[in-house]
């Protein structure tokens, strides 16, 4: 359907049509954002009639430059602006328009059709390859342009994309190795281990004199750590490079922040020179990705190291061995947690650098630690997971009140048939529900791990797990035996035994 469909579209508008099929504005690699309010959105949408207001027909392009004008609306008196486009948009759609356009403001189209559904369909309209598609889109971060050059300029034009400075590239992920027998089973031809870094992944882009950093999400976040462009210009011997790495945060004590206060530099725009005194960052690389006119993705890995230690002092890379003793490793990962890390990343000698892909390539080893919870809601799911409740919201108990306070939601970690399982229970444990969540009479027990307690003002609790996932349920166990908050408060104070505390003033 969405092959036929992006035929019938007209070259002009097949890129902006691509992007709005899976929910987005803009592009991943673009900076320009929508920032609107629910509030906002909800002021325009009242009082609209159920016709339209205009009689002509609302275009693609119509829409992206409505978004276009919102996204340039900063300032004072903005969001009075941002108003007023949306709900002059508003009225010149349709009810059913109307709905999926407020759906795309919000991210949240729910329409089952992700980024990978939408790569095979363009490569059934345009005769490429999927994994020519897959590749191009990758590299290029934009997959409303893919679209538009896989449907007019076919399978030559995509294999002409490769690695363009100042284009981010999606990283490559890791798979969770559920023990250090699975990586060397998986890893024949031998692993480097290095640390995994409990920071922020950034990638490096340099060409003469300037700089830009993109985060893990591919936003652009060069202003935000001064030090780290200081560092890209003085201390890489390279002239032309996109490397990637990690930055940490680091406390008084030499030791490394949470991530969550790292963050505090990422989303800095104001005051910038304060914190970067307050939270100084190290800089950990892993990987070189392009070098003076040199794209390195398809050598190995162990090709790809010699190239980057080559560029940069020993200083700034990431801590690693290339070990199969089990021993050895396990002390190496001990010396991990003990620096106030997170665990190891394992990756196969051999192995290319694979964009936006999650494999066998790389492994994750992680001491999760872990929590009973109690499941009090969950959200109708999207893509494939339609018909099954399966964004849980997990609470944990106040031993002095009784009363159950979220700290977070998880879908992952559950197999189809537990999905449709834990549906039905959670149907006949129901007290009620809206549009998209179903609430639940505190009941059933799971076994959450996750990676890290944090602040949160989002939660009345006041915390949040970091990366939750269910690994069962407890059957034996009663939600009166469900960990409580004051553990919670307890683990969240036992994390700096390892890691450093931020004190801002």
């Amino acid at each position: 359907m969405i092959a036929d469909f992006l035929r019938s579209v007209d070259p002009s508008e097949i890129s902006d049509a691509t992007l709005f099929l899976v929910g987005k504005p803009f592009p991943e690699s673009d900076p320009r954002v929508l920032e609107v309010s629910y509030a906002t959105i909800s002021e325009a949408s009242r009082n609209l009639g159920q016709t339209r207001l205009s009689e002509a027909p609302l275009a693609i392009h119509d829409v992206f430059r409505t978004f276009d004008k919102v996204s340039e609306a900063t300032g004072a008196g903005s969001r009075v602006r941002k108003l007023s486009l949306i709900q002059t948009l508003l009225t010149q759609a349709s009810p059913v328009e109307s709905e999926y356009l407020v759906r795309m403001m919000f991210g949240e189209m729910r329409i089952g059709v992700v980024e990978g559904i939408v790569q095979d369909a363009i490569s059934l309209a345009s005769g490429a390859p999927k994994e020519l598609v897959r590749r191009a889109s990758m590299l290029h971060g934009d997959i409303g342009d893919i679209a538009k050059i896989a449907i007019t300029g076919g399978p030559k034009e995509l294999q002409r994309i490769g690695i363009h400075l100042f284009i981010p590239v999606k990283p490559m992920l890791a798979e969770m190795a559920e023990t250090l027998e699975t990586v060397l089973r998986e890893h024949p031809d031998g692993s480097a281990f290095e640390y995994k870094l409990d920071g922020a992944r950034i990638q490096i882009h340099k060409s003469g004199d300037k700089v830009r950093i993109y985060s893990r999400r591919l936003t652009d976040v060069t202003d935000s750590i001064g030090e780290i462009v200081a560092f890209a210009k003085t201390k890489v011997n390279a002239s032309e490079y996109l490397i990637e790495g990690e930055v940490v945060g680091i406390g008084k004590n030499g030791r490394p922040i949470p991530f969550q206060d790292l963050m505090r530099r990422f989303r800095r725009v104001h005051e910038i020179q304060a914190m970067t005194e307050r939270i100084p960052l190290k800089i950990y690389l892993f990987d070189a990705l392009y070098v003076d006119g040199r794209t390195l993705i398809d050598e190995r890995h162990s090709e790809r190291w010699e190239i980057l230690a080559s560029l940069v002092g020993e200083d700034y890379l990431a801590p690693r061995i290339v070990e199969q003793d089990k021993k050895k490793i396990s002390r190496f990962f001990d010396l991990a947690i003990k620096e106030g890390h997170e665990g190891l990343m394992a990756k196969s000698l051999s192995s290319n650098y694979s964009p936006g892909a999650r494999g066998k390539k790389w492994f994750k080893l992680k001491r999760d630690d872990k929590l009973d919870i109690v499941i009090v809601a969950a959200e109708w799911g999207s893509g494939r997971r339609v018909g099954w409740l399966s964004n849980y919201h997990l609470a944990v108990r106040d031993q002095e009140t009784g009363e159950y306070q979220m700290i977070g939601k998880t879908f992952k970690g559950l197999t189809d048939a537990e999905f449709d399982m834990i549906t039905k229970r959670l149907q006949e444990l129901k007290t009620h529900e809206d549009k998209w969540t179903v609430y639940v009479k505190p009941s059933i027990v799971a076994e959450v791990t996750y990676n890290e307690v944090q602040k949160s003002p989002r939660y009345k609790s006041g915390f949040a797990l970091r990366f939750a996932r269910i690994t069962s349920f407890r059957e034996d166990k009663s939600p009166e035996d469900a960990d409580t908050i004051q553990r919670l408060r307890q683990l969240y104070e036992k994390q700096f035994e390892q890691k450093s505390r931020l004190e801002l003033t």
